[in-house]
């Protein structure tokens, strides 16, 4: 490995400022950006909800890179979206450009020779195009039913060359829109959450019957007349740290937990039985709780198990070991 550099406290302290300084300019930049926003973004709206089809959203270089992200928030947030390349359209993907699509078509200059086939594409058929540029008189500006204008802040690049301001202002602009068209169609926390069934919050907004699914173990259970080795037996043999007590219909009596079970050893367990020793108002939940909903009942009550119940009978123990195997709890 080779020698690490080792900066003096002097250059330290300049990077440190340059820093900074990149940091003052993108607050400025949004600041500007802000005092820019006007009518356009609501227009932009109103073109892409009186649309049935995607918003394609494309751009060459940093603003392709920026492009790909502003399609994805679209996307999880209610608004269907894709990134297509610029350059892939002149070769057969203007074919993504249905009838019924938006363009957003994003270039800082707007003169990105990449862009022109896809914009004239746009207006022979007439697709709109919302158009994001800092050049609102440039060729896209012009081929644009909406151009979200962005504000002329320098770049943060000491050459004035590498795109920093701009996409910065880029991405805040996109994910406005995002946000705006989120309100409008009143997406909601359950709606993102079906966006990103793989996500902590996908998870949390989960119902415990999607949850267990449909291979769930059925729960250790012991009738109540049982035995202290009965139910020492189904606890160790279920591998919740619980057992469902059970009355003569099926139905759930009580709980106990591995806790239970050490306090009984105070007493002559020869003669115990489950009803001895169990909780008798056990916390359940039903199928359709959410599972964000069972994280906060444990963490509140200071427990590690809690019962499923359907129709007053136990159908599953969830224990907070596995949700936090599974990545609902943290």
């Amino acid at each position: 490995m080779p020698d690490l550099v080792h900066s003096s406290p002097e250059q330290i302290a300049a990077m440190t400022g340059r820093a900074r300084d990149v940091m003052q300019l993108y607050i400025e930049a949004l600041a500007a950006l802000e005092r820019s926003i006007d009518g356009s973004i609501a227009r932009a709206c109103d073109v892409i909800l009186s649309r049935p089809g995607y918003v394609v959203v494309t751009g060459m270089g940093k603003s392709g890179h920026i492009g790909g992200k502003i399609a994805a928030t679209l996307a999880s947030t209610g608004t269907n979206s894709f990134f297509v390349h610029p350059a892939e359209m002149s070769h057969g993907d203007l074919g993504m450009l249905r009838p019924d699509t938006t363009l957003l078509a994003i270039s800082n200059s707007g003169e990105s020779r990449e862009l022109r086939d896809p914009l004239l594409y746009c207006q022979r058929n007439d697709i709109p195009v919302i158009g994001v540029t800092q050049r609102p008189q440039s060729f896209l500006g012009r081929n644009s039913a909406v151009c979200l204008t962005m504000p002329k802040v320098a770049e943060a690049c000491p050459n004035g060359l590498a795109p920093t301001t701009s996409t910065l202002m880029t991405l805040a602009i996109g994910d406005a829109l995002a946000m705006v068209l989120m309100d409008r169609r009143g997406f909601t926390r359950e709606d993102f959450g079906l966006h990103h069934p793989g996500g902590a919050l996908g998870m949390s907004l989960q119902t415990v019957r999607e949850w267990m699914g449909d291979n769930a173990a059925t729960p250790a259970s012991v009738p109540l007349d049982a035995d202290f080795s009965t139910v020492v037996s189904a606890i160790t043999a279920g591998r919740k740290g619980a057992v469902a007590v059970l009355n003569a219909e099926g139905g759930l009596a009580g709980v106990i937990t591995d806790g239970d079970i050490r306090r009984a050893f105070s007493h002559d367990i020869s003669s115990i039985q489950a009803a001895d020793i169990m909780s008798r108002s056990p916390i359940t939940v039903d199928l359709d709780a959410r599972m964000s909903d069972v994280v906060d009942l444990l963490r509140t009550n200071k427990i590690s198990n809690l019962l499923a119940v359907e129709s007053g009978r136990p159908v599953a123990i969830i224990h907070i070991a596995e949700l936090m195997q599974a990545g609902y709890v943290a």
